[in-house]
């Protein structure tokens, strides 16, 4: 992807539809005029009294006890310096959105227009009374250690600066696994440090806090090695200075163990690497170009555990692992600050998750069959669902055990249930389904590329390695609709069925469905008639192995779209089509079907088709809970309709003992688990909502998902197809461009479950 399209792919993502990335959401009901009455005057006096009586009563009535704010001036926007406080605005948008999608904390950015220490601390500071913690960033070096530190000291909540304590708390965790694995021990290793900013600092100090020695360890700033002959040292670098008779990088890392990079690209060379001691441990931390290139760093040495900020390597320092979770324990127990002791204990918690057994989600996130502990993953990965259930308690009891909490937490197994609670599943799931599809991306043809929005979804698949894209069209008007929107799809192959019918290929694709379909009424003649039709030779291609995936519909009705891929793929032996929905929903992924083939399924139609959904669900690696759905429950009415879901249940249990399934009944007591427990608390879905919903007919179905998509603000992501012999997936009709994107990652997925299904089967063999 070209810099002027990422650029202003960039610029529409922040300021199409509401500009900018976050906003406020009511939490309580103000449909009525009593909701207002008690969300404003004259009701909220109430609390206002209690809380001007005994002023911790803010934490029970207010917002406060979930409220960060982001701070900035904008001195040291990541790598692009002094920018200013409205320049920096998007980054702390940004991070507010982290803290709200990884830990559920509620965030205001505030961006102060000041380079003045006092100022700053003063603002800061007079704002207490508002927020539960306070997450300092891009604040430049040395400013940003006074301006902690004051507001450390002159406030009572927690005061965290990311930038210094985000970057040493993941890069210790990963040292101190690294340490382990390369048999070194801590307290002996020969650290090199090339960087002397905050972030450098900040790092020295807490792996001396692990254990390291501080006269082992050598940082270099753009002036060579920190000396402590040095003219006009301050006292923040001072801190490593070292009197050894060495002045440049070179010189400093012979030997050396370790290599701490926070710096710039490729100033560590393979030959400088070669120097360093048996079995060394390199985190060339610069972004967007590490200090050595991953490649060329276990390349030149074999023994190297190497880490990064980069997400395509293994190993990635990312701050992401730390800050959320830190201040969900800090926030949860009201502690008056951020500790030692609690970052410690962030360190050895993100340390310690790294070994052990990976959930199969994040092996699914990361297309691996069994991640685990070893010089490629010395640290979780940020999609790991246990960061939060691991950090945030051990930061929670470091900060009971030091002392500095003002809230108790007595049932630690609770706690972190509610942890599990406060994250919903709906952009973890696409997040994670999406990283599976970067880990082995697919061949996708997409029959309507002379439409904008399958462009645009194919530019978006390439650039971020979800898929490679196969444009089916004239190609002219393909290349016009590139030109016209500056789209940035280079070498990407375009096949124009008209141009391609004295091909032997196209000649083959004609002769296949000829004999597929010759006894259905099909001549030769009409045969090669069809195969101009793209969505006819899109299916033919994804037979005949010339791609993976076949995605159409977002222009022509969901029968001239699923007609071809019957008729030339066709339905796995032994089973059935059906139509299934993700609906993203804010109590995460609820799935749907049949909503888009079976118009009025039979008993035995309705079992295949819940098989169907079951296998599917249960790839995207999520525990099915099927509810048949009737306007009964449990025989409360009689009718054609509660009859054969109660028949099909029946079949399902004699059947297929391993699913869990119940019904018939009603959607909302399939959804409402503590309704569905109160009344009937004989049935195999007591414990959970039901997250896959099986529809007596299509109508019905068809209505649920449309109307929650629209009222309910929920995402659908489909029609997924399911039980064809090769992946095909139908649009919805104006789909959006993000639609037409989750629906490729949804395909890619699919294609990669297939190829991991025929590979177990030729095994058995």
């Amino acid at each position: 992807m070209s810099k002027i399209n990422r650029k202003q792919d960039a610029l529409d993502y922040h300021a199409n539809g509401r500009p900018g990335k976050i906003a406020v959401i009511p939490t309580k009901p103000t449909n009525s005029q009593r909701d207002l009455s008690l969300a404003y005057s004259p009701g909220v006096a109430d609390p206002c009294l209690e809380i001007a009586a005994n002023k911790e009563d803010v934490y029970k009535y207010t917002a406060k006890g979930n409220l960060v704010a982001v701070i900035s001036n904008g001195t040291a926007v990541l790598g692009l310096g002094d920018i200013g406080p409205e320049g920096g605005k998007p980054v702390m948008e940004g991070k507010g959105l982290l803290f709200k999608i990884f830990a559920d904390i509620d965030v205001f950015d505030l961006e102060l227009d000041t380079k003045n220490v006092d100022d700053f601390v003063r603002t800061v500071k007079i704002l207490e009374p508002t927020f539960g913690g306070i997450n300092l960033e891009d604040i430049k070096a040395p400013e940003c250690f006074e301006i902690e530190r004051r507001l450390k000291e002159e406030m009572s909540i927690p005061v965290m600066h990311d930038d210094q304590h985000g970057t040493a708390i993941i890069s210790g965790a990963a040292l101190i696994n690294a340490c382990e694995l390369q048999k070194k021990k801590l307290e002996k290793v020969k650290i090199v440090v090339n960087g002397a900013g905050a972030a450098a600092i900040s790092c020295s100090r807490i792996y001396v806090s692990l254990g390291a020695k501080p006269e082992n360890i050598v940082m270099i700033d753009r002036a060579g090695v920190i000396r402590k002959d040095r003219e006009n040292l301050d006292a923040l670098k001072g801190e490593f200075a070292t009197d050894r008779n060495i002045h440049t990088l070179e010189e400093a890392i012979k030997d050396a163990d370790v290599f701490i990079g926070l710096s710039a690209a490729d100033v560590l060379t393979a030959d400088m690497l070669k120097t360093m001691s048996k079995n060394p441990i390199v985190f060339a931390m610069a972004n967007p170009n590490p200090e050595i290139a991953y490649d060329l760093a276990v390349k030149t040495r074999k023994d190297v555990i190497m880490a990064t900020g980069r997400s395509d390597y293994p190993n990635q320092v990312n701050n992401v692992l730390g800050f959320p979770y830190i201040f969900r324990g800090a926030l949860d127990v009201r502690a008056t600050g951020i500790n030692e002791e609690m970052k410690l204990a962030a360190v050895y918690a993100i340390a310690k998750l790294a070994k052990e057994p990976v959930p199969e989600s994040v092996n699914l996130a990361y297309n691996i069959n069994n991640l685990k502990f070893g010089k490629d993953y010395i640290i979780p990965k940020p999609t790991d669902p246990r960061l939060i259930t691991e950090v945030a308690p051990a930061v929670a009891k470091a900060a009971i055990e030091s002392g500095i909490a003002r809230a108790e937490i007595k049932d630690w197994e609770a706690y972190k249930e509610n942890l599990r609670k406060r994250l919903g599943l709906d952009d973890v799931l696409m997040r994670d389904l999406s990283a599976a599809a970067r880990q082995s991306p697919k061949r996708v043809v997409f029959a309507e590329a002379d439409n904008y929005k399958i462009l645009k979804a194919a530019q978006i698949v390439k650039d971020e390695g979800i898929a490679h894209p196969i444009l089916l069209g004239r190609k002219e008007k393909i290349q016009r609709i590139i030109s016209e929107h500056a789209l940035d799809l280079p070498n990407v192959t375009i096949i124009d069925p008209l141009e391609e019918i004295d091909t032997p290929k196209f000649k083959q694709y004609v002769e296949a469905l000829y004999r597929k379909r010759q006894r259905r009424g099909i001549t030769l003649l009409e045969a090669n008639k069809f195969m101009l039709d793209r969505n006819y030779y899109g299916a033919s291609m994804v037979e005949f192995g010339e791609a993976d995936c076949l995605i159409s519909g977002l222009t022509k009705n969901y029968a001239t779209t699923i007609r071809p891929a019957l008729h030339v793929i066709g339905t796995r032996s032994g089973s059935r089509v059906a139509g299934m929905y993700m609906m993203l929903t804010k109590k995460g992924p609820v799935f749907f079907g049949d909503t888009t083939v079976n118009k009025n399924p039979t008993e035995e139609e309705l079992v295949d088709i819940t098989v169907l959904l079951h296998d599917a669900v249960k790839k995207m690696n999520i525990d099915p809970r099927i509810a048949m759905l009737s306007y009964s429950n449990f025989g409360s009415n009689e009718g054609e309709i509660p009859t054969k879901m109660r028949n099909a249940v029946k079949t399902l249990h004699e059947k297929y003992p391993h699913i869990v399934v119940d019904g018939e009944m009603q959607a909302n007591f399939a959804t409402n688990s503590q309704m569905l427990a109160e009344n009937f608390p004989f049935t195999n879905l007591s414990g959970g909502p039901a997250n896959v919903l099986v529809f007596p007919t299509l109508e019905s179905g068809n209505i649920a998902y449309k109307l929650l998509q629209e009222l309910g603000e929920a995402e659908a992501v489909g029609p997924i197809l399911l039980g064809l012999n090769k992946p095909v997936h139908v649009l919805q009709l104006g789909s959006s461009v993000r639609e037409i994107v989750n629906m490729v990652t949804i395909a890619v997925v699919d294609v990669q479950a297939k190829e991991k299904e025929a590979v177990g089967k030729e095994k058995k063999k």
